[in-house]
């Protein structure tokens, strides 16, 4: 099995530790760079164990036949990984497609 991110997810990944501290989310740069990393290795060794469902169609533009699983970091917030499921040389591959936290 193997996780693999769209290049738009992981520049998102990038620039959510500078938005986080940006918004004053985080009082320190050192702590927003560390959630956004742990969000990221919590996916990445999470995602196919998670519950998922398939995702409305509003979210079509970002793939056809996602599926989402909900990632709660605390109890204010949750983040949506949207992605595909394919099959791959009998490997299943998870595409991570999106990410959002609305």
């Amino acid at each position: 099995m193997k996780i693999l991110f769209l290049p738009e997810v992981m520049d998102y990944f990038l620039e959510l530790a500078d938005i986080l501290y940006e918004k004053n989310y985080f009082g320190f740069e050192n702590s927003a760079l560390e959630y956004a990393e742990d969000l990221f290795e919590d996916i990445s060794e999470n995602l196919p164990n998670k519950h998922r469902k398939l995702a409305p169609n509003y979210f079509d533009r970002y793939g056809e036949n996602m599926n989402y699983s909900a990632f709660k970091r605390n109890k204010n917030t949750s983040w949506y990984v949207f992605f595909n499921i394919y099959f791959e040389n009998g490997e299943t591959v998870y595409f991570v497609r999106y990410i959002s936290n609305q």
